[in-house]
């Protein structure tokens, strides 16, 4: 029987890149048909970054209706079997009024890096909605990574992040 002896600094370490191994991100996306050669794309990329992937949207460019695909990825963030969303169509505004119509989602429309990275450090977003007719397919793509190495920075902006869902009675 073989022991390892470690202090609690080199725990902690190797607590992290054991889970860094374990724990594999999921990423559910969804489109419409403006947004499916732009999709298609992005599942590459992050499946080549080693994120898992729950396709949602669809597979083809006929015309098809936005909710139909945009709810099921908030149901997946909503439900914690996806860590974040990505969401697209023509405009990204249907999607992202769509999405934020589930409690528990706040999807934000994204055009440029900094709305990106604002979107995640002082919003907490969880579904990033990007307007496929409007931006290249480069600039898609960075925003997915933008968005999935930006953490949220809490402090004054958890109070109000904090009061954006409505309470049902």
């Amino acid at each position: 029987m073989v022991f390892l002896y470690v202090n609690s600094i080199e725990f902690v370490l190797l607590y992290f890149i054991i889970y860094k191994i374990i724990y594999v991100m999921v990423i559910a996306i969804g489109n419409d048909h403006a947004g499916t050669n732009y999709k298609f794309e992005i599942v590459k990329h992050l499946e080549h970054k080693g994120f898992t992937v729950l396709n949602f949207g669809t597979d083809t460019t006929d015309s098809m209706d936005y909710p139909d695909t945009i709810h099921l990825v908030a149901n997946a963030v909503e439900n914690n079997e996806a860590t974040f969303g990505i969401i697209l169509c023509g405009s990204g505004n249907g999607a992202q009024i769509t999405a934020n119509k589930h409690q528990k989602i706040r999807a934000a429309l994204c055009w440029n890096n900094e709305l990106v990275e604002l979107a995640r450090l002082h919003n907490n977003a969880n579904i990033l909605s990007i307007p496929a007719r409007f931006v290249s397919l480069h600039q898609a793509l960075h925003f997915v990574d933008i968005f999935l190495n930006t953490s949220f920075e809490g402090g004054r902006h958890q109070k109000r992040v904090a009061k954006i869902p409505v309470k049902c009675n």
